[in-house]
């Protein structure tokens, strides 16, 4: 038995490290198989179709992260132009 291809695959190890990381990947509708000594053991799913709910503080941060994505940040490199990146 091997994962399904929209699965990403977690040792046991990797899952008791990651744990709150994996469950708030969940959560965002991801899936994972958990590996023991390369068996497939378990699988961490998220819970029917419902789609996750985010906190005021996090709606808050991800609408800031938003809109400084549209503003861009102030770093000083001039313009970042796909050419000029990678040139021949």
């Amino acid at each position: 038995m091997s994962a399904r291809p929209e699965e990403k695959t977690l040792t046991l190890r990797e899952a008791n490290q990651t744990f709150a990381r994996a469950v708030r990947e969940v959560e965002a509708g991801a899936a994972f198989t958990i590996t023991r000594n390369g068996r497939p053991v378990a699988r961490l799913v998220p819970i029917g179709d419902a789609p996750r709910r985010l906190s005021a503080e996090q709606e808050a941060a991800r609408l800031r992260a938003r809109e400084r994505m549209g503003t861009g940040w102030p770093i000083g490199a001039g313009p970042l132009l796909r050419d000029a990146l990678h040139e021949r």
